[in-house]
């Protein structure tokens, strides 16, 4: 399985070690967007319950501060995995074949 995914490996560039480290960091990236994206929901959806269930008006004005708050956060995450994405594609390369 290793010699059909790492079939590029050169050993003038890169050892499979430093391959391997770009996949662990490619992994890592997509598991810190999907925290943001999990945040983002998660903040979200508190906000839409504050409007909806609740009425308190301090905690309704808390529930509309955290829908667009939501919404920054998804673009804040979106916006850190492309830059991050271009990074790893700069040092690596394109993504190898499978």
């Amino acid at each position: 399985m290793l010699k059909k995914c790492y079939s590029k490996f050169d050993e003038d560039e890169f050892s499979l070690r430093d391959y391997l480290a770009i996949d662990r960091t490619i992994l890592a990236n997509e598991r810190t967007f999907l925290a943001y994206l999990r945040t983002a929901l998660t903040v979200f959806i508190s906000g839409v319950t504050f409007i909806k269930f609740f009425d308190v008006i301090i905690i309704e004005i808390i529930g509309w501060i955290f829908v667009p708050l939501a919404i920054i956060i998804a673009v804040i995450g979106i916006h850190r995995y492309r830059k991050f994405e271009r990074q790893v594609e700069e040092v690596s390369g394109p993504p190898f074949e499978s």
